[in-house]
């Protein structure tokens, strides 16, 4: 019978594929059929490396009746040991394991090899494609939702692809490979040994069906108990704040309680494991013992044949173990592939461009015509939204949250396309320009700011890759931003994030004004970014945005009403639509939906 086995480790639900063999179908012809004569090679000398294994104990078995044979003729008066022959039988041995060896190194650095070749890929297909979905697609799923795609299961499917292949293939020519050499050196004995597995198998199956709930359980409240800790870190200050300690002491005493009370008889249960089936084995083992001794007393099996066939009895059950775990791997990695197939299978952006149009030529002229939109069907809030804007002009988009501010920018940019209308710019329809085109001609400050892990002057050359560090300068002097940065510990080759870690937000603001005057666009779009900046630095950061304006046709999204005063024209939305539009004191005069938000937030100001 099978000797000890492992005891049930740590088990944990394993998330299975909704469609395990499509998936698997995915994988094979979309990225693995292209290393066929790889995995050929691989299968084959697993195959060989797993063989030239098996043989060995059967040989060693061999060198023991040699030497048991030896010692009996030398005690019966005859020649003895015959070390010539038990020399040439180690040899042979060892030729056999070193082939193992180098057919195992082989087919395990080929293996190695595929998995990160077909990952590579992977990654290389998920970066294309993150390039071309639409917006739609990120503002329905969070950040971590996509990161876990790019990052969890593209490292699940390559770790568990290159274990899992090989393991299977191993497991089965091991199991098979032992089987045959247990029945080559005696049936009834491998009956016996087989006959126990049955048992052993009610065993772990009953064990598995008792602890299994327990170890759920652990899994969700070891979920809670992260959830608690990251929770009361990241709120720490509250927490302190509103005297919550207590509070979420007793709330993690609780959840810590009911993890404790879960794993331990989760692991009580797999502890149980170890001692059954080691003593059941043992039980095998005597059962092997005496049923070989028998048949050596009467001349039916050599010594050497009985020391080989409890070599391979003890490990025959380690592939069946090794089966059930690869099993579990096999479900996570197809689980894995299943996310990124449905990633990489989402619809992408519809190209609708007519040809190539020259956009250094075009001005900044825009038409806003009966603009239809809603980001569901079911849903518009946008419902006839027209305007005309002019080269060069200043406009103010303003409303309360919810009007649709930020989405006619969206639209102004595709990143979603109008349900029906037309927004035109120089008279040629956005949807007739190719995306990349078309969005050359903007440049966006935000409120918050953007700047990568790099130097300061690769962050102001982002939008435009062969500017000369002069054109930085320039730039970096027009967005009030170069004297701060000569104050750096390297000026512009500074790294942000590492040697300026203290940059303040203003800074950073600054530095994405220089970018965008560096890109010089034609279209302006400006996210009023200083409500939280102190009075000096919004003067600053004004006066950059007064430098980037000159000559731009420029929309500003107010949240400050009293930041547009100059705007040339004052788009108000409500619901979606423009319910009133003009200048800062023409609006006022009217004394309607924009005076009644202007005075209301003046109010507030004034308290």
């Amino acid at each position: 019978m099978p000797g000890p086995m492992g005891g049930l480790r740590g088990k944990r639900t394993v998330e299975r594929a909704k469609d395990f063999k499509g998936t698997v179908k995915k994988l094979i012809k979309n990225y693995m059929s292209k290393y066929k004569i790889a995995m050929v090679i691989v299968i084959l000398f697993a195959i060989a490396g797993t063989i030239f294994e098996i043989i060995g104990p059967r040989v060693l078995g061999d060198a023991t009746t040699e030497v048991f044979n030896g010692f009996v003729s030398k005690v019966s008066g005859g020649a003895g040991i015959d070390f010539g022959k038990i020399g040439q039988i180690l040899f042979t041995l060892l030729i056999l394991y070193i082939l193992s060896c180098i057919f195992s190194f082989i087919q395990g650095i080929t293996m190695t090899g595929v998995a990160q070749k077909l990952t590579y890929q992977m990654r290389e297909d998920i970066s294309h494609k993150i390039n071309n979905l639409p917006m739609k697609y990120f503002d329905k799923r969070t950040n971590g939702e996509v990161l876990s795609i790019i990052t969890n299961d593209i490292d699940t499917l390559s770790m568990n692809l290159n274990q899992s292949i090989t393991q299977i293939i191993t497991s089965i020519c091991t199991i098979i490979g032992i089987l045959i050499m247990m029945f080559s050196i005696n049936w009834q004995m491998t009956l016996i040994s087989l006959a126990i597995l049955p048992i052993a198998s009610g065993i772990v199956g009953i064990i598995v069906k008792h602890s299994q709930k327990y170890f759920e359980k652990q899994q969700e409240y070891l979920g809670h108990v992260n959830g608690q800790v990251e929770e009361m870190y990241s709120g720490l200050i509250i927490v302190k704040a509103f005297n919550g300690e207590e509070k979420a002491e007793k709330n993690f005493e609780k959840a810590n309680k009911e993890l404790y009370q879960s794993a331990w008889k989760s692991q009580f249960f797999s502890g149980l494991m170890f001692p059954i089936m080691n003593f059941i084995g043992n039980i095998g083992y005597v059962a092997v013992a005496i049923v070989g001794g028998y048949f050596a007393i009467n001349g039916i099996i050599t010594v050497g044949n009985i020391q080989s066939f409890i070599g391979y009895n003890k490990r025959f059950t380690q592939p069946i173990n090794q089966m059930a775990q690869v099993s579990n791997m096999l479900q996570a990695m197809i689980a894995a592939a299943e996310r990124v197939f449905e990633f990489l299978e989402e619809p992408e952006e519809i190209d609708t461009a007519k040809g190539e149009i020259n956009t250094q030529t075009l001005q900044g002229n825009i038409t806003f015509d009966h603009v239809k939109f809603g980001y569901n069907d079911n849903q518009i809030i946008i419902n006839d939204f027209n305007s005309q804007i002019n080269q060069g002009q200043k406009i103010a988009i303003v409303g309360p949250t919810g009007a649709g501010k930020t989405t006619i920018v969206k639209l102004l940019m595709r990143f979603y396309d109008v349900k029906e209308g037309a927004i035109l710019i120089d008279g040629h329809n956005v949807k007739d320009f190719e995306r990349g085109n078309l969005r050359k001609m903007f440049g966006m400050v935000l409120q918050d700011t953007w700047l990568f892990d790099g130097t300061v002057k690769e962050n102001i050359k982002y939008g435009k890759e062969d500017a000369t560090d002069d054109e930085i300068v320039e730039a970096a002097k027009a967005a009030h931003v170069h004297h701060f940065i000569k104050t750096l510990p390297n000026g512009y080759n500074s790294v942000l994030n590492e040697e300026t870690s203290n940059i303040s937000a203003g800074q950073k603001q600054l530095m994405t004004i220089a970018r965008v005057i560096l890109a010089n666009p034609k279209i302006l779009i400006l996210d009023e970014a200083t409500s939280s900046i102190d009075t000096r630095t919004e003067i600053q950061i004004q006066a950059a945005m007064d430098n980037l304006m000159k000559g731009r046709t420029s929309f500003i999204i107010a949240h400050r009403l009293s930041t547009i005063k100059n705007a040339d024209l004052i788009l108000v939305m409500n619901h979606g639509d423009i319910v009133e539009q003009g200048t800062h004191e023409a609006l006022l005069n009217e004394n309607g939906f924009y005076a009644d938000l202007y005075n209301s937030q003046f109010e507030v100001e004034e308290e």
